[in-house]
């Protein structure tokens, strides 16, 4: 398995992911769109200001996701933190509404009730099947 090229792929490809927060002893997954930056290896979702995931984060950036899978089992996960983004969801609308495009829908409805968040993390667990599945140092 060429591990970066299928965790680049993956993260081009797969559109939502599961994100778990969690705050004292209890923990919190939802799932959310993201868009994965390449060159810089950041990972951005957006979120309404003030909601429990938010919340969550500013209490406790220590977080963990899983991408989606749409079909069979290839997915990735990592450990990170979540800060919000000097960026804004209009910076990154065009490279979130050419990975998803009903996505400038939720822009044009709500993006100025968004924040934009980053998750910065070190390694990956990359699995393609039950049988390939490596770590990776980005």
């Amino acid at each position: 398995m060429k591990t970066k090229a299928e965790f680049l792929r993956i993260m081009a490809t797969q559109t939502d992911m599961a994100l778990a927060t969690s705050v004292g002893d209890t923990p919190n997954v939802r799932i959310v769109n993201f868009y994965f930056d390449p060159d810089s290896n950041i990972l951005y979702f957006a979120t309404y200001k003030g909601n429990d995931k938010a919340k969550e984060i500013a209490a406790n950036q220590k977080i963990a996701f899983s991408t989606i899978p749409y079909g069979g089992n290839e997915h990735v996960k990592a450990k990170g933190a979540a800060v919000k983004s000097k960026r804004t969801i209009f910076d990154l609308a065009e490279k979130f509404v050419e990975k998803i495009p009903d996505y400038q829908e939720t822009i044009d409805a709500v993006g100025k009730s968004l924040i934009l968040y980053e998750i910065k993390f070190d390694t990956a667990v990359v699995t393609l099947n039950l049988e390939q599945s490596r770590t990776i140092k980005l």
